[in-house]
């Protein structure tokens, strides 16, 4: 890299400079500790995903076109081209809405880096245990911070952050999988950025919502071999003021802050700030589910004794998912604040057995949803990115009691993060759907023991179920 490029590109450089000189090392205990199970929940997510309807499509439609089969399909017997596979497995994990999320950076962050890196792996057989957790935590850090760059304005703005955001978590995680220097890092990062695109309406009934991960999860992986093979991208992707990431995807100069991008790059770590979900529906859901829960644990109620619930949020929670409610398809469903808060009232939780096609106008919870308002508080909004996710939520019921609870962050969050038994018992539910307790057992052990293993080939084998 010439001077020149260097003045001009600080930030781009600065980021592909860490990715680089990553060294497992220097990664703190609790990180590999935390990205292990950010992993196997990422894969547990992947897997259930196989058998829903886009999941199935989408397989059958690449595997028609594909002449090459040089990459697994996580938790099935097929195989696919790495670039395919990667769109795939994307996909898989952000098929049900369970997987994980950065909530300030507004990024879904094991969907995009995994199935990149994953594909890495299996094209360079060889890659050990800590250098698939290295590459991992890279992916993790990179992608977060592009999106405490940007601000919940961006998701504000209409663009879907996991297909746009998403892609440098991408190439960072494959490009350091690579092992690739600085100046091919700026490259790929580069080449990722041009790609990425992905609107917002797709979450009011579209099933390409899912896809849009697995895209991102490909455009990286696509920026990362090029790269490789000597082919530029845009090397102030991230600075440019006319056609760069930052200015394009953001109304204007003050809605973003480059600073982010490398503020305490290499000593905070954003990978401890990733959650876990444990309903089966958007992030910016599930605090208002949990406040829910809390009053109903002092006062139980039932739906019929509702008069109406009022969730004031963020400015980003109302337009990301306080709209009015239409029964268009299960992505709308598992999209919408007041039908989850329906479901959870009505089923007594907010899992996979409570979302399906049958009930996304089901006459009771249509109703319940109706009793939902979401308005916006300018004091919450105020609190920044890193409070997107608050609410505060009174409960009215007919005889004239009002019971109000307000929550900062959900169950799984970075304050009060999940155990290791409680992330093992929920990999093991959604991929028991697919796998055999055997299968589940295999590799929840190989992903919490990664540190260990001289080859990924026993990981990638048996998440292709191969015969050990």
């Amino acid at each position: 890299m010439n001077v020149g490029e260097a003045v001009r590109n600080p930030y781009t450089g600065g980021i592909a400079a860490f990715v680089a000189g990553l060294r497992y090392e220097h990664i703190p205990a609790e990180v590999i500790a935390r990205i292990k199970l950010l992993i196997l929940d990422a894969l547990g997510c992947a897997i259930f995903g196989t058998g829903l309807a886009w999941s199935r499509i989408l397989m059958t439609t690449l595997g028609e076109v594909d002449s090459s089969q040089a990459c697994s399909v996580w938790g099935t017997h097929r195989r696919l081209s790495a670039p395919h596979a990667a769109l795939v497995n994307g996909t898989l994990v952000q098929s049900f809405e369970l997987d994980d999320v950065h909530r300030a950076g507004v990024l879904h962050v094991g969907a995009v880096t995994l199935p990149a890196l994953m594909a890495v792996s299996e094209l360079r057989p060889g890659m050990n245990g800590r250098d698939f957790l290295r590459a991992a935590v890279a992916g993790y850090e990179i992608g977060p911070r592009v999106g405490l760059c940007m601000g919940p304005e961006h998701i504000g703005q209409g663009w879907h952050s996991g297909a746009t955001v998403g892609v440098f978590s991408a190439a960072a995680g494959a490009a350091a999988g690579l092992k690739l220097p600085r100046d091919k890092v700026v490259h790929a990062l580069g080449i990722a950025g041009t790609q990425a695109a992905g609107l917002m309406a797709a979450q009011y009934g579209a099933m390409v919502k899912r896809l849009h991960a697995g895209r991102s999860s490909q455009s990286g992986l696509y920026g990362a071999l090029l790269a490789e093979a000597g082919f530029t991208g845009i090397a102030d992707v991230f600075e440019c003021d006319y056609g760069g990431f930052c200015t394009t995807f953001s109304r204007s100069h003050d809605r973003f802050n480059l600073a982010e991008l490398t503020a305490g790059l290499g000593e905070r770590f954003e990978t401890m700030s990733v959650a876990l979900k444990f309903y089966s529906c958007v992030g910016s859901n599930h605090t208002s589910l949990d406040a829910i829960r809390m009053i109903q644990a002092r006062r139980p109620f039932k739906p019929d004794e509702i008069d109406r619930i009022v969730v004031h949020g963020s400015q980003a929670t109302v337009d990301h998912v306080g709209w009015r409610y239409r029964p268009d398809s299960l992505t709308s469903a598992q999209m919408n604040l007041p039908f989850c808060v329906a479901t959870l009232l009505a089923e007594g939780d907010a899992f996979v057995e409570q979302f399906s096609d049958a009930v996304i106008a089901d006459p009771r919870r249509l109703a319940l949803a109706d009793k939902v308002i979401v308005q916006h508080d300018p004091m919450i909004t105020a609190r920044g990115a890193r409070y997107r996710h608050m609410v505060r939520v009174e409960v009215n019921l007919r005889g004239g009691e009002r019971y109000e609870e307000t929550v900062e962050a959900p169950r799984g969050s970075e304050r009060t993060f999940a155990s290791d038994g409680d992330v093992v018992d929920k990999f093991t539910k959604l991929a028991g759907h697919v796998l055999s307790n055997a299968e589940c057992e295999r590799i929840s052990a190989l992903v919490l023991g990664c540190d260990k293993l001289d080859d990924l080939d026993a990981l990638t084998g048996a998440l292709a179920r191969r015969q050990q």
